[in-house]
């Protein structure tokens, strides 16, 4: 799958499009769900172009792997998730159910989540 610069997160990158920021570094951008799922549904992104989490781990340096999984770590500490529990989902690929071809972490938390998987 080719990076589509004109995906919606690469527009909220690009200020076309607000967002609810939760957290922001020169490495990461981290935001509410338009639609949560959860009572805390917040999305982590990194700022360069990866199309999905195999593409980030292969291409994205270093610095950019572990600013991204520390974003997800302190948000998960400040939102106080590790008390009850959270989910971290990356969906890859049209049966992963990936929506945007921009690699993502969603947050979830602040209830039950429910089963892994729904058929």
């Amino acid at each position: 799958m080719a990076y589509d610069p004109n995906n919606i997160f690469a527009k909220i990158l690009r200020d076309e499009i607000p967002n609810e920021t939760v957290l922001e570094t020169d490495q990461i951008l981290a935001f509410k769900d338009i639609a949560p799922q959860a009572p805390i549904h917040v999305l982590v992104i990194p700022k360069g172009q990866y199309t999905d989490i195999g593409d980030f781990s292969s291409r994205a340096s270093t610095d950019e792997i572990e600013a991204f999984w520390q974003a997800v770590s302190k948000i998960v500490n400040d939102h106080k998730l590790n008390e009850t529990g959270y989910r971290i989902i990356c969906n890859t690929g049209s049966d992963g159910g990936q929506e945007v071809p921009h690699f993502h972490a969603h947050i979830l938390g602040g209830a039950a989540i429910g089963p892994m998987v729904s058929r």
